[in-house]
């Protein structure tokens, strides 16, 4: 496929040698960081326009590249198909190229839908796979359409794919039905409220630890003054709690593909644009801090008794991260906290390290 049939490229801007822009190029490369701007919104009860991301580049271009080491492709603004399924299509196969190279696709704007491109482009390279999302919501609707309501039971409820775990960070009681809330819970996949986010990512970071594919749905964070996403609301993650998320997600050991969907494209507030990225330089920094860390680590052993019963904890010495566990393969133990291991102390295990 011809991907200049359906990318347009993006502008040059004018930057100075220490700002990101002047590390930008526009081709995929191996194990690069590859951004690509998405307009459909119909997913959303948007539209699929063309639209200009020329404002968030500008903030994006300016920041600091550090002394970041990772290429950082901009492959430009992917046009809308005729049709949302001709849409997800073109994108499934933007991140085959961008996985076939080990490059780590970040798809920015686009309907919430779209996770279900980025999960499905990531399952034809590879199985069981560990997907974190941060959403207000938890919809599990039915339909035939795939739109924002109706994606994640397609991901969920199919048989295609190969899902090994499941965490839902950041939903509000208020905004959920009950029933979809009691499902996911009944399949004992994760679900974090977004009062347990707030101030800290301590406690959600191992949700992140060892995700391949990471999703953020805008209608998470909390609007001011102009609307940030498609579904503004007045409660969720701020400004700086978001920035510290995206770093946490570049943190993940294995992470493959990430997604920022239903970003208010149509907002002409700067302060919005400029959020958004800063949310992408984070993500960058954080990807960049994984990238430099040894490979080979060494863990220290902790074991708590608990009603008769040895428990095992691991701190790894370098990153002073914990996990839960025996398995001398560290894959085979569950990410967790050190408040985690302090409540075992305690005599309280939580459910998630027992249920098989």
């Amino acid at each position: 496929m011809n991907f200049e049939d359906f990318i347009i490229s993006p502008r040059n801007f004018r930057t100075e040698d220490w700002q990101i822009g002047n590390k930008i190029t526009k081709e995929i490369k191996e194990d690069s960081i590859v951004l690509l701007f998405v307009s459909d919104y119909r997913g959303a009860n948007g539209d699929a326009e063309v639209q200009d991301f020329t404002a968030i580049r500008k903030e994006f271009y300016k920041l600091s590249q550090l002394d970041f080491e990772i290429p950082i492709v901009d492959l430009g603004d992917l046009v809308s198909g005729k049709s949302v399924q001709d849409s997800h299509y073109i994108l499934q196969e933007v991140l085959s190229a961008c996985h076939y190279k080990r490059a780590i696709p970040v798809i920015v704007g686009g309907s919430n839908d779209f996770a279900f491109s980025l999960f499905s482009g990531l399952n034809f390279h590879q199985k069981n796979i560990n997907y974190t999302q941060i959403s207000n919501v938890i919809s599990l609707k039915q339909g035939e359409i795939i739109n924002e309501h109706t994606f994640l039971s397609k991901i969920l409820g199919s048989k295609n794919f190969s899902i090994k775990n499941y965490h839902h960070l950041g939903y509000q009681k208020h905004l959920n039905e009950n029933d979809s809330v009691k499902l996911i819970k009944e399949v004992e996949f994760d679900i974090v409220r977004l009062a347990e986010m707030m101030n800290s990512t301590e406690k959600t970071e191992p949700f992140f630890r060892k995700a391949d594919l990471v999703t953020v749905n805008c209608d998470a964070i909390e609007s001011f003054g102009d609307a940030f996403s498609m579904n503004p609301q007045v409660n969720g993650l701020n400004r700086r709690e978001i920035c510290a998320y995206m770093k946490e997600i570049g943190l993940s050991e294995n992470l493959k593909s990430v997604g920022i969907f239903n970003y208010n494209i149509y907002s002409e507030n700067q302060l919005n644009h400029q959020l958004l990225a800063q949310m992408i330089w984070y993500l960058i920094e954080g990807i960049n801090i994984q990238h430099s860390h040894p490979k080979e680590r060494k863990y220290e052993m902790f074991y708590v008794l608990i009603e008769d019963r040895q428990y095992a904890f691991k701190r790894d010495t370098f990153s002073n991260l914990w996990y839960f566990g025996d398995d001398d393969d560290i894959e085979n133990c569950i990410p967790c906290s050190r408040k985690d291991f302090d409540e075992a102390k305690k005599g309280w295990l939580s459910p998630r390290f027992t249920k098989n």
